[in-house]
C-alpha cells in the first residue's frame, strides 16, 4: 500500500527533524524542507497529498504567500499552516490563504498526526459513499463523486478540500439549520472554541463561489442563532 505523501516546510531545524521523525513512524512519507524555494523546487518534481506550511519563514515568500500560491496551482492538495498559538490572526489568515486546518505551536506530535489524517482523509478521498451523485446548488451543480463544483456554463469552480466537504454536508441535509459547532465537528473532527471563525470563512469562500450576490446568500442561508442551511432551487 502507498503511504500518504507528506510536504513539511519548516525553518527550524530541530522542529523540522522531529515532526519529520514522528510522522515518518506513522504510516507518512515526509519530505522536509527548510523554505519556499526549496518547497517549489519539491513540487515541481512531485505534488504530495499534503503540506505541512510554517506561516514564519526566511525569504521573500511567508507561509501565507505560499499558500495562496500552492491553492492557485492545485485545489485538491491538503494545506495545513502551522501557526504562533499566541497571534489568533495567524489562523485566520492561513485560513483566507486557502488552508484547510491550522496546529498551533508548540502542538503535541500526536494533535499534528491527528490533523494530517483528518485532511489526508478528506483530500485523498476519490470518491463519496453517498447515495446522491449531482446536487444543484443554486446555478452550479456539486458532483458528489468526482468533488467538483461546476458553475452553469459546466466549468469546474476551484474548491479547497474544505470547502468540499461543507457543500457536501449542505447537499445532504437540504433546508436543515445546521450549527457551526456541528459543521466544524463534523468536517474537520475538532471542537470549535469560541474564537474560531474557520467555518464562517468557508462559508464566506463558498458564497463568492456559488451566490449570485454573496452580499445576499440565497443558496446557503445564514440561520441566526444557528448557523447556516443549504436551500435548495426549487424545481
Amino acid at each position: 500500500m502507498q503511504l500518504p505523501s507528506v510536504l513539511l516546510v519548516e525553518d527550524d531545524a530541530f522542529q523540522r527533524k522531529a515532526a519529520e521523525t514522528y510522522l515518518s513512524n506513522h504510516e507518512l512519507k515526509v519530505t522536509a524542507v527548510e523554505n519556499g524555494a526549496q518547497m517549489r523546487r519539491q513540487l515541481s518534481r512531485s505534488m504530495p497529498d499534503l503540506v505541512l506550511l510554517d506561516v514564519q519563514l526566511p525569504g521573500a515568500d511567508d507561509g501565507f504567500a505560499l499558500a495562496r500560491w500552492l491553492r492557485e496551482s492545485n485545489t485538491r492538495v491538503g494545506i495545513i499552516m502551522l501557526t504562533a498559538a499566541t497571534d489568533p490572526v495567524d489562523k485566520v489568515l492561513g485560513l483566507e490563504s486557502g488552508a484547510d486546518d491550522y496546529v498551533a505551536k508548540p502542538y503535541e506530535p500526536r494533535e499534528l498526526l491527528a490533523r494530517c489524517k483528518s485532511v489526508l482523509r478528506r483530500s485523498v478521498a476519490k470518491a463519496t459513499p453517498s447515495r446522491l451523485e449531482r446536487v444543484r446548488m443554486g446555478g452550479h451543480v456539486l458532483d458528489l463523486a468526482k468533488r467538483q463544483l461546476l458553475d452553469v456554463d459546466n466549468i469546474d469552480v476551484p474548491l479547497t478540500s474544505g470547502e468540499f466537504d461543507v457543500l457536501k454536508i449542505f447537499a445532504e441535509n437540504p433546508n436543515r439549520p445546521l450549527s457551526r459547532d456541528w459543521l466544524l465537528e463534523t468536517t474537520s473532527h475538532r471542537a470549535r472554541d469560541p474564537f474560531d471563525r474557520s467555518i464562517d470563512l468557508r462559508i464566506t469562500r463558498i458564497r463568492r463561489k456559488i451566490e449570485p450576490a454573496a452580499d445576499k446568500p440565497t443558496v446557503i442561508r445564514t440561520v441566526r442563532g444557528v448557523g447556516y442551511m443549504f436551500v435548495p432551487p426549487v424545481e
